[in-house]
């Protein structure tokens, strides 16, 4: 449910008698911050799994096709009772 101008005004006021006026601008300062960090956070993990890619085999498949069992493998192993077959 989206805010609407009213909604926005009401937390704001309720905020501001939380916390008090001089804490608001280090409230939004920490905030702004932590959203920054987390961001960084995700873009540095999303570039690490690139770098840690399996690079294309000699067959010109797709990377790591031949070390990994087939959904319909591992549905099979499980039916009958076994373990799925990791290469």
């Amino acid at each position: 449910m989206p805010f609407g101008g009213v909604e926005l005004i009401v937390l704001l006021v309720i905020i501001l008698l939380f916390f008090g006026a001089k804490r608001v601008p280090e409230l939004a300062r920490s905030v702004g911050i932590g959203a920054r960090e987390l961001k960084k956070a995700a873009s540095e993990e999303d570039e690490e799994r690139e770098s840690k890619a399996v690079p294309q085999g000699a067959d010109g498949g797709k990377p790591g096709a031949a070390s990994e069992a087939s959904p319909s493998e591992r549905d099979g192993a499980r039916t009958e009772g076994r373990e799925p077959r990791d290469n």
